[in-house]
């Protein structure tokens, strides 16, 4: 069974839009906004108004070293940005 769910993103745009009842998640790169929607419902049961993915591709990285110059990426990853129904929330930071 794999993980939809990798992690919440708690940056500080994050938080401006969690006012306005929208959480984003790092998610699997293969999961469908169906996937996410049903995982996001089981895990926090909250009811979903709408969800918007974003893709994002890894970004090359070079490193120079004795033996020569070495060459890799970065993994590309998936963002989800949830919209909840109006009172409906979910407890990021449970203090």
């Amino acid at each position: 069974m794999k993980t939809i769910i990798k992690r919440p993103i708690l940056t500080e745009k994050m938080t401006m839009l969690g006012e306005r009842n929208q959480y984003a998640f790092e998610v699997d790169i293969n999961a469908n906004k169906i996937e996410i929607a049903q995982e996001i419902t089981r895990r926090f049961s909250v009811d979903i108004e709408s969800i918007r993915t974003i893709r994002y591709k890894g970004k090359r990285k070079s490193q120079f070293t004795r033996r020569g110059r070495l060459e890799g990426s970065r993994a590309s990853w998936k963002k989800a940005i949830v919209t909840l129904k109006e009172g409906q929330m979910i407890e990021l930071l449970e203090a």
